[in-house]
């Protein structure tokens, strides 16, 4: 059976990418392996990756118990009470949007979480909870 010339160049590419990998591993082996020194690598107290071991007596003790690994408890975070304005009310469907006024972010919120007489284009102060999409608007409250 006669060998297509397909066959060739890629048998051809198959030994030339054999011999160049020998030829690697050769270099390799001739230019002897990097000490254990090369290839440590420290961490200063920035966490930033050096090659120069950090200076014993600018070492700061920490205490462990005073380091947090768990996420806070929800009564030691501080709520925050954000402000905006009411871009969009429909009152038959009782939902809206409140855009905040410190950004360009919108949030949804529901008609249970506002007053009876808020409309479009109110200023309200309000809270933030996360719902089944994303944060909504909760305990809103018109601005006088």
């Amino acid at each position: 059976m006669a060998i297509s010339s397909n066959k060739r160049e890629i048998q051809k590419k198959k030994e030339q990418k054999r011999k160049d990998k020998q030829k690697r591993k050769e270099e390799r082996k001739a230019n002897g392996s990097r000490s254990l020194d090369d290839m440590i690598a420290y961490v200063d107290e920035n966490g930033i990756f050096t090659d120069t071991p950090p200076n014993p007596l600018l070492r700061q003790e920490v205490e462990a118990g005073s380091i947090a690994v768990s996420t806070p408890k929800k009564e030691d975070i501080e709520e925050t009470v954000l402000t905006g304005r009411v871009e969009f009310f429909n009152p038959d469907k009782g939902y809206g949007f409140i855009k905040n006024t410190a950004n360009i972010d919108k949030y949804f919120f529901h008609v249970s979480n506002a007053p009876d007489n808020i409309a479009e284009g109110n200023m309200v102060t309000f809270e933030l909870e996360r719902g089944k999409r994303g944060m909504n608007a909760v305990k809103i409250v018109l601005k006088k």
